[in-house]
């Protein structure tokens, strides 16, 4: 923008210069013209008188620093300022270039010229000295026919010349005793022009430096923070030397603080998420180790004992490991799963009213061995709805009243009491059972964490509660387990209320 923005700017006032220096001309070859045509003519022959013209002309011409002709109306040089002027007694003009390296410059000056505008290369015609015959130049033959002529011409050292033609009449009448031709010959008006393109040069220096500048600091305060955390990245990724961190830039709060931060807690995440299948991994070897272990001493006894009824009892043993690992391996399945699925599967809006409802139809259409009874309390307002998945919400309070189920007395009853507190919509599962000890109030959403009665144990793999974290976790909520003063124990589902 400063670039282009320099260029029309110079290249309109360059183009201004000549316009008002040629209209400077013209007024001073009226004034001059006006002079001649009153005190140097003839009114008898109709000409100039050329003593007159040599006395009145230096001092009209010497302050305007300009060229001054007069012709006859035949067209024949009648006086040239050059012949009485002091500063044009000697004519300075500079020779032809000779050797190799003044021809390469001026060839240069003109390329430079043309380029930066000061004389095009398709530019004006080229001056030449008419001797003593005005007629030669175009904007004296306008003259003698009346009217004021202009002409633009470049010398041989490429310099601008401007020609200003006025006849010489006495107002008001209209004979033509001889015309004025005024012209420059200093070049001044492509020096004022060469002057400013070379401040347009120190403008395009300028702005490339402050390019540069700008360069060097967008370097220094964005292109090396994206490049350590790019070769971060790579450490990550590659996993070279342990557990790598990503750089922070604390003293940053634009984007590139908060892609740091959102990359070191997306990396964190992505350790944590290594950890916890490391840890799964070696629970499931665990877990599955103590059927196998059972399964294999059972069967080691079988072959050794004769007799029938311990045999039936070893029989049974094996018979239940295997119950033991085929519900371990399904729920180990389902819970390896979960985390694709769930990041696979978009919110929807959810009414948890009417879920309840159905869930809590199922499970009093269906007989348990327990007799439990199932209350429902739904204090809701209208259409209270959440963001997820209906199943998958579903699996969760599937899992909380299955696990107040198992822990219930036989005849007890579940109560799932539905309410909002402030912003979220809660709900809560309560039992008649023996309660939760207070050290495990948080354990027991661990994975394979399982604490049953003596004739429940080995039925359960523990997985239940850690599936309806993960879900209601992934739902935006929060669930967890306090004691009830009277005895048992309630678990607490928290969701966000959805305003959709």
């Amino acid at each position: 923008m400063v670039l282009a923005g320099g260029v029309v700017l110079v290249e309109t006032s360059g183009r201004g210069l000549v316009e008002e220096r040629l209209t400077g001309i013209q007024e001073q070859a009226a004034v001059v013209a006006d002079t001649l045509a009153n005190y140097a003519t003839d009114p008898q022959t109709r000409r100039v008188r050329p003593q007159q013209v040599e006395q009145l002309l230096p001092p009209l011409v010497a302050p305007t620093r300009l060229r001054a002709r007069v012709y006859q109306p035949d067209g024949l040089l009648a006086a040239d300022s050059r012949q009485f002027l002091a500063r044009n007694l000697v004519q300075r003009e500079e020779l032809p270039p000779l050797d190799t390296m003044s021809k390469a410059q001026a060839w240069l000056q003109r390329v430079y010229d043309g380029v930066m505008g000061v004389r095009p290369f398709n530019g004006p015609p080229r001056y030449y000295e008419g001797g003593r015959n005005g007629r030669i130049y175009a904007e004296v033959e306008t003259a003698l026919k009346g009217e004021m002529g202009t002409a633009e011409r470049v010398d041989e050292q490429n310099r601008l010349v401007l020609s200003v033609a006025i006849p010489l009449q006495q107002k008001p009448f209209r004979t033509i005793y001889g015309v004025l031709l005024v012209s420059t010959e200093s070049g001044d008006i492509d020096e004022i022009v060469r002057e400013e393109r070379a401040t347009l040069i120190q403008v395009g220096l300028l702005a490339v430096m402050v390019m540069v500048m700008s360069s060097l600091y967008l370097a220094g305060t964005i292109g090396e923070p994206v490049r350590k955390l790019a070769a971060a990245a790579d450490r990550v990724r590659l996993g070279h030397g342990g557990r790598g961190e990503l750089p922070i830039f604390p003293e940053r709060t634009d984007e590139i603080g908060d892609l740091a931060n959102s990359l070191k807690s997306m990396t964190a995440g992505l350790y944590d998420r290594i950890d916890a299948i490391e840890s799964f991994a070696a629970d499931v070897a665990h877990e599955l180790k103590n059927p196998l272990t059972s399964l294999g001493s059972a069967l080691e006894m079988m072959e050794r004992t004769t007799d029938p009824e311990s045999h039936v009892r070893l029989m049974r043993i094996a018979r239940g490991d295997i119950k033991r690992i085929d519900r371990l391996i399904t729920d180990i399945s389902d819970a390896s799963r979960l985390d694709a699925e769930l990041a696979r599967e978009a919110p929807e809006p959810v009414d948890l009213s009417r879920l309840l409802a159905t869930m809590l139809g199922i499970y009093q259409m269906t007989e348990n061995p327990r007799g439990v009874r199932f209350l429902l309390k739904d204090e809701f307002p209208p259409e209270t709805i959440v963001r997820g998945r209906d199943e998958r919400l579903g699996q969760v309070f599937r899992n909380l009243i299955d696990n107040a189920i198992s822990f219930s007395p036989q005849g007890g009853s579940v109560t799932i009491t539905a309410t909002q507190h402030e912003q979220a919509a809660r709900v809560t599962v309560e039992d008649q059972g023996p309660g939760i000890p207070p050290d495990n109030l948080d354990s027991i959403f661990e994975r394979f964490y399982t604490e049953r009665p003596g004739e429940n144990f080995g039925k359960n793999s523990g997985l239940g509660l850690s599936i309806a974290r993960q879900i209601t976790g992934s739902a935006g909520g929060r669930i967890w387990a306090e004691n009830k003063s009277e005895g048992g124990a309630k678990l607490i589902v928290d969701l966000p209320v959805s305003r959709i």
